[in-house]
């Protein structure tokens, strides 16, 4: 018997990415970014979320993608794994989608090394690939450059 399994769909570029409902807290809208010094690249700031400040991750920059052109604002993923929450910096939200655990299948060796370090598998749509992020070793890899610091921290 398989088992089904809801992910959080949300798009980069021309990718479609899953993630597992349970690790999402909320999607937001784009939101003020307070900018880290001699942070990594895809760090793209801080946001105050009702108290809480909370590491914003851009994943086009991430993922090795090119810049977002033009006008669009990136929508706010915010996941959640363990103690840690973080704001993935996404082009587009899309659906919950459930999937067959008994059609996923390993990350192709094709993939760029970028992704091939967040993507757990995938799962073959209808009309697409759905990439699975992995949200344990998204959050587990980010912070603010501060070492040992978690990615969220309660503002005074």
């Amino acid at each position: 018997m398989s088992s089904l399994r809801q992910l959080c769909t949300f798009r980069v570029g021309d990718s479609l990415f899953g993630i597992d409902v349970l690790s999402v807290q909320e999607v937001i809208r784009s939101h003020d970014l307070t900018p880290v010094p001699l942070a990594p690249s895809a760090i793209k700031g801080l946001i105050n979320l009702r108290g809480n400040i909370v590491t914003a991750i851009d994943l086009r920059t991430k993922l090795e993608f090119p810049e977002r052109v033009g006008d669009s604002l990136p929508m706010h993923v915010i996941v959640r794994a363990g103690d840690s929450v973080i704001s993935l910096l996404v082009d587009d939200v899309g659906d919950v989608v459930d999937v067959n655990e008994s059609e996923f299948e390993e990350a192709p060796l094709t993939l760029i090394a970028a992704c091939r370090d967040l993507v757990r598998g995938v799962y073959k749509l209808p009309h697409r690939v759905l990439l699975a992020v992995d949200a344990q070793r998204l959050v587990a890899g980010e912070s603010p450059g501060l070492t040992g610091a978690p990615a969220s921290r309660q503002a005074a």
